[in-house]
């Protein structure tokens, strides 16, 4: 579904998984939410029950793909599809050893007509949206004319949102970690991509951390992404729907997010989920006001105790309402 407007949060291993995306969703209802990266080989061979599964509060949501076969990548667009997701985005921006082993991910801008073959076949053979989720270049591969060919190249076999992360990716040398930080963001290289193609939905990533941010940049692209900054600080995303959608002003409060997120917790604790899995996503809920610190601090520490239960939420959430003085409001 193509918005007039797009704000999503990013793909991120380890992260955004459907614990952290139920959290999300209780705070904004109109982002794009992502699930983890997953192979076209994990997925055609693997537990899809386990991969796949999601709350349907969680549309819009996207399944980010991992691969470079254009035949499995239409297989798992079509598994996508079946399985009633919004959108498949395909990884073209992960620079890691290991997913280039797989030959996917951000050394895939090196390919650009095996990029398209994939989604030329995602187009043809299934019903759902195929976008690219890719980096700025990567190498000495990193002039403005290389990403405009590389688009050019991918638009043509029918992407229509491309999400660039304004930075290039150092395919050896830098670690995953490093290449989200160490590589110089080039914002004016995504704003020219919308100039030069203004018929592409372009969807900037990178460095954008607060709403100012986001609005200055939606004044020249059709989107943003962000990242890291919304999964530590999931209550960032409370202004999303007011600022992007024109929604009316979310005015939902920590304390009841986490309240709806409780309810989530027992549910998923009663079909076996370990409650340090559940607590995890919920770690940077206060980030930003008093007593976050000794609230992260005391969950982290006590967890993994064999009688933590749900009552250690409770515990420590005490910690935050004694730092803040209208506990309500919180």
């Amino acid at each position: 579904m193509i918005q007039a407007n797009r704000f999503s949060v990013a793909p991120m291993m380890n992260c955004t998984d459907r614990h952290y995306r139920y959290l999300a969703r209780l705070i904004t209802k109109r982002s794009m939410l992502y699930t983890e990266m997953l192979t076209a080989d994990a997925l055609i061979h693997g537990d899809r029950k386990r991969f796949l599964t999601y709350h349907s509060s969680e549309h819009p949501i996207a399944l980010q793909l991992g691969g470079s076969s254009p035949n499995k990548m239409a297989t798992c667009a079509g598994i996508a599809y079946e399985h009633g997701f919004d959108e498949v985005n395909i990884n073209v921006g992960c620079p890691s050893n290991r997913v280039q082993a797989g030959k996917f991910g951000a050394c895939l801008m090196l390919e650009p007509e095996l990029v398209a073959m994939c989604i030329k076949e995602i187009k043809d053979k299934t019903g759902i949206s195929a976008t690219v989720k890719t980096r700025i270049g990567v190498d000495e591969h990193d002039s403005y004319e290389e990403l405009y060919k590389f688009v050019g190249i991918i638009a043509d076999a029918g992407c229509k949102i491309i999400i660039v992360h304004a930075r290039k990716a150092h395919l050896s040398g830098l670690s995953p970690k490093e290449n989200r930080t160490i590589p110089p963001l080039q914002y004016n290289f995504v704003y020219k991509l919308k100039h030069d193609y203004p018929n592409l939905k372009i969807v900037l990533n990178g460095g954008v951390d607060n709403k100012f941010e986001i609005l200055k940049h939606l004044n020249e692209l059709d989107g943003v992404m962000v990242g890291r900054h919304a999964y530590e600080n999931p209550f960032f995303l409370i202004d999303v729907d007011e600022i992007v959608f024109g929604e009316p002003k979310n005015t939902t409060t920590r304390t009841a997010v986490l309240e709806n997120y409780k309810q989530h917790i027992l549910a998923q604790i009663a079909i076996g989920v370990p409650l340090r899995v559940l607590i995890k996503p919920i770690l940077g809920l206060f980030n930003g006001i008093p007593g976050a610190k000794i609230w992260r601090r005391y969950l982290s520490e006590n967890v993994n105790s064999k009688d933590a239960d749900i009552d250690l939420i409770d515990k420590a959430q005490n910690f935050v309402v004694k730092s803040n003085k209208r506990a309500l409001a919180i």
